[in-house]
């Protein structure tokens, strides 16, 4: 419960309290740009805590797939200025908390199962968020919640949230945890798509080169994973003299 205590601070509370608060001080871009560092930071908490180790392979298919999300972005558009500077330090730590979770997750979630986990991990946070939210939602006037916003909230809680850390869960016990981290690149190359369905947006040749390129590096670091698996099994069925 103590180690589920503790993921639940870094994975959760402080996870989401520094993202919120990074995102409404500094701009959008900023904050697409600095995610990239995530599966950076898991990889070399993996491998400092020893869950997994670093390999040509790995890094390759990080570096290729920020290249992509780079691409996507563009980040001419970001301004890392002195008024972002504060919102820019909070995304880093929302990061690096997100990172140590991923990091030191696996043997936990593996032992309690992905849903077990979850379950504690939520409960540990709300003993911090439900406060905190209820005294931001008490400050505000109820007029200015309409009942599309209470279902906006809904699905950001429910789906957005507690789905998505129950998937990342399951996934953390089965794959290396800079794999699961790695996928977060696919949020843009996704939300630009979701952009072509629902508004109209138009994608060119960049687009196409930059989903190639998260895609390619997305393969390098999972089929590292797989070449490993195979080497390990070689060497346990070789025969002993």
């Amino acid at each position: 419960y103590i180690a589920l205590a503790a993921l639940s601070l870094f994975g959760v509370t402080l996870n989401q309290i520094l993202f919120i608060g990074g995102l409404s001080l500094t701009k959008a871009v900023n904050t697409s740009l600095l995610a990239v560092t995530i599966p950076i930071f898991t990889l070399i908490f993996s491998t400092l805590t020893g869950n997994e180790q670093i390999t040509r392979r790995k890094v390759l298919g990080i570096l290729l797939s920020i290249t992509g999300v780079v691409l996507i972005i563009d980040p001419r558009k970001a301004s890392f200025s002195s008024e972002t500077t504060a919102g820019d330090i909070l995304i880093v730590l929302n990061s690096i908390c997100y990172a140590i979770y991923v990091s030191l997750s696996k043997k936990i979630i593996t032992r309690n199962g992905p849903f077990r986990s979850m379950m504690w991990l939520f409960i540990f946070s709300s003993l911090v968020c439900v406060p905190l939210g209820y005294f931001s939602f008490s400050s505000m006037p109820e007029n200015n919640v309409t009942p599309e916003i209470w279902l906006i909230v809904i699905y950001i809680a429910v789906a957005a949230t507690a789905g998505a850390y129950l998937l990342n869960a399951f996934a953390l016990s089965k794959v290396d945890p800079s794999i699961v981290a790695s996928y977060i690149y696919l949020q843009p190359l996704v939300g630009l798509l979701l952009g072509v369905l629902f508004l109209g947006e138009s994608v060119g040749l960049l687009f196409i080169m930059a989903a190639l390129a998260i895609f390619a590096g997305l393969y390098l670091a999972c089929f590292s994973k797989k070449k490993e698996d195979l080497e390990d099994l070689s060497v346990s069925t070789a025969p002993h003299y």
